[in-house]
């Protein structure tokens, strides 16, 4: 008689825990301007390669090299780098403000900043984001005023989502930001419905999913996938994995899957994967992306290799799950750092300047504060109303709220 071992279960493992030596030696990363760019209407299975290696322009020089190079000019260049330095220098000012208890909650971008403030730069106005929390950057680069953003994180008497919101938990239909849903993944669904939408009305605008590498371990990241792929909607489809779920590393998520990219073979669709520490690779990707959507081409989903260098959020404590050393260990390097090196390579740009910038922009920063906190913090000032809670919940209020505003005297 055979003898049956007992079954098992795999649960996957971080290669180094807190106190090892950080260690990355599962990114195979090829060199800058090695991956090949394919023709906008190219057929998804003759780019299935795509899914498995990483686009990258710069190299570690400073030099933007390859096919996807050449795209902006200095001046776009320049204007990105300063995006992203503002949303470091807003991230700084604001972390600062919840550790003095003028708000509750916030997370960062840190190392994260291309990503968002790169890919702003292929939409069109009109266009709708779907994202996530750490997406700031598409408000920055799009030009949202910082105070107002302040002013939601402060929950004082200015926020335009008057304290209904969770502080990071942005919304702006003007700009193309989806109001921010905590419950991860929804807005993958929502997304792809956004965009049948606009083409079922024979509209131009196209729409952006954002998701980052754990969520894609939810339901609706599959249901969006397959609505997108069948319908052909026009919609770009982002997966920022940044290494890091709240405390799990990717691999918990990504399970036996090569890569996030590769996901997007079992429905058809084109997927791409992109360094997403470099500002230009992010664009070009993006745009490549966002052309596709445009010229009725259906969906492409995009895997940003990035990473997560502060903590989830003001409540976690990363040093619990992985070295306090591994950001700098971090392959991609830094983004802003990155850029800037380009642009000094290429004379449009100095060290002098780069500290210039980044003086006049943490004045900038914290000019706004100055002014969001006039109007009320969380625990200084006026607040808005209580009867707010009550407002634009439905069209007409139902009895059992109307009772609850009046039992609340508001």
């Amino acid at each position: 008689m055979d003898i049956v071992p007992p079954l098992r279960l795999h649960v996957p493992e971080p290669a180094v825990r807190p106190g090892g030596t950080p260690s990355f030696g599962y990114l195979d990363i090829p060199a800058a301007g090695s991956v090949r760019r394919p023709e906008v209407d190219v057929a998804p299975e003759e780019i299935r390669d795509l899914a498995y290696t990483i686009i990258r322009v710069l190299d570690d020089e400073g030099r933007a090299v390859g096919p996807w190079a050449g795209l902006l000019s200095d001046e776009e260049l320049l204007e990105g780098l300063r995006h992203m330095m503002r949303l470091r220098a807003f991230d700084a000012r604001m972390l600062m403000a919840q550790r003095q208890g003028k708000t509750s909650f916030y997370m960062q971008n840190l190392g994260e900043e291309a990503v968002a403030t790169a890919f702003r730069k292929a939409l069109k106005e009109g266009d709708m984001n779907f994202p996530t929390y750490r997406q700031a950057g598409l408000l920055i680069a799009g030009g949202y005023p910082m105070v107002e953003m302040m002013n939601q994180i402060f929950s004082n008497t200015r926020d335009p989502l008057h304290g209904r919101q969770l502080p990071v938990m942005y919304s702006s239909k003007e700009y193309g930001f989806f109001t921010i849903s905590g419950n991860l993944a929804t807005q993958y669904i929502q997304a792809v419905g956004w965009a049948m939408a606009s083409a079922i009305k024979g509209d131009t605008r196209i729409a952006a999913g954002w998701i980052g590498d754990g969520s894609t371990a939810e339901s609706d990241f599959h249901a969006a996938l397959v609505f997108a792929s069948t319908y052909r909607a026009p919609v770009v489809l982002n997966i920022v994995n940044n290494q890091w779920a709240i405390s799990t590393f990717q691999g918990i998520a990504r399970g036996d899957s090569a890569t996030f990219a590769a996901r997007g073979h079992g429905f058809g669709i084109p997927s791409l994967r992109v360094d997403g520490n470099d500002y230009l690779a992010v664009h070009a990707v993006a745009k490549w992306a966002c052309d596709r959507a445009r010229r009725n081409l259906g969906p492409t989903l995009v895997e940003y290799v990035t990473y997560r260098a502060g903590a989830h959020s003001t409540s976690d404590d990363p040093s619990a799950y992985r070295p306090k050393a591994e950001f700098d260990a971090w392959p991609l390097g830094d983004p802003i750092q990155r850029l800037a090196q380009h642009l000094i390579l290429r004379g449009a740009w100095s060290e002098d300047r780069q500290k210039q910038a980044q003086a006049e922009i943490a004045d900038e920063v914290l000019a706004a504060q100055r002014e969001a906190e006039s109007y009320g913090t969380l625990h200084s000032g006026p607040k808005p109303s209580a009867r707010d809670m009550f407002e634009d919940v439905y069209a007409e209020t139902p009895p059992h709220l109307r009772r609850q505003r009046q039992q609340a005297g508001v």
